[in-house]
């Protein structure tokens, strides 16, 4: 049963190797999405899942590793093998995990961006009941077009977007996550569509209070960082 949630975003910049030079926003972005994952530890789950967007939907084993190599962060990390597996979402967010101390029992599962709402509540149910306390991690992130510098350049729609996904997560709101259109977040290049929809199959049945602790667009990215606890806690 899912008993904490957090969401973060997943921008290679969140690492200090790569975001050398970089505002002080993304230090207190990073600072923001390591707090909320420990928020996950804190509720004392007994198993920790981090969801993000990939090429296909695959759990991942203990042994899958994710470069961020092509961005300036020399690797493999030492007890690495073989070829990066994990695609640059679950990298950075098992980066964050790491920065938050989260205990060894977790593991990675990629679900493919382009699934349909349905496919991804689905799978958000299984892996709920993967443990009796389960703790999520979902990494996405919101529009890429919410500027000129985005990239995907500006494009009208993609704040009110980005601000239906902030009331969503602040509300604890299943529904509205589930409601959102695969096609418009395709067209904003909204990466966190899919992983906040699992998010939603995992968390449905139950009250939540959500809590939004970052929401801004520096690089024409909407960053949004979030936590979900069950009601009355």
């Amino acid at each position: 049963m899912l008993i904490a949630a957090a969401v973060v975003p997943h921008p290679p910049l969140l690492v200090p190797g790569v975001a050398a030079g970089a505002s002080p926003e993304v230090e207190d972005l990073r600072a923001a999405a390591v707090a909320a994952v420990r928020r996950v530890v804190a509720a004392a789950p007994d198993l920790v899942l981090v969801v993000g967007g990939g090429p296909r939907e695959e759990v991942h084993d203990g042994a899958a590793w994710g470069s961020l190599a092509p961005y300036g962060v020399p690797g493999p990390a030492a007890g690495h093998a073989g070829r990066a597996t994990l695609p640059l979402s679950l990298t950075v967010a098992g980066w964050l995990l790491d920065q938050a101390g989260v205990p060894l029992r977790r593991l990675a599962v990629s679900v493919a961006s382009d699934a349909p709402a349905a496919a991804c509540a689905t799978l958000g149910a299984a892996l709920a009941g993967r443990a009796r306390r389960v703790g999520l991690v979902v990494a996405g992130d919101g529009s890429a077009r919410r500027s000129v510098k985005g990239p995907g350049y500006l494009d009208p729609r993609a704040e009110p977007f980005d601000a239906h996904v902030h009331a969503a997560l602040a509300a604890g709101d299943v529904d509205a996550l589930l409601a959102l259109d695969r096609t418009l977040a395709a067209e904003l290049l909204a990466a966190g569509r899919a992983p906040w929809q699992v998010l939603a199959g995992a968390a449905r049945g139950q009250a939540w209070s959500g809590h939004v602790g970052y929401d801004a667009a520096p690089y024409g990215v909407c960053y949004l960082v979030a936590t979900w606890e069950p009601a009355g806690t």
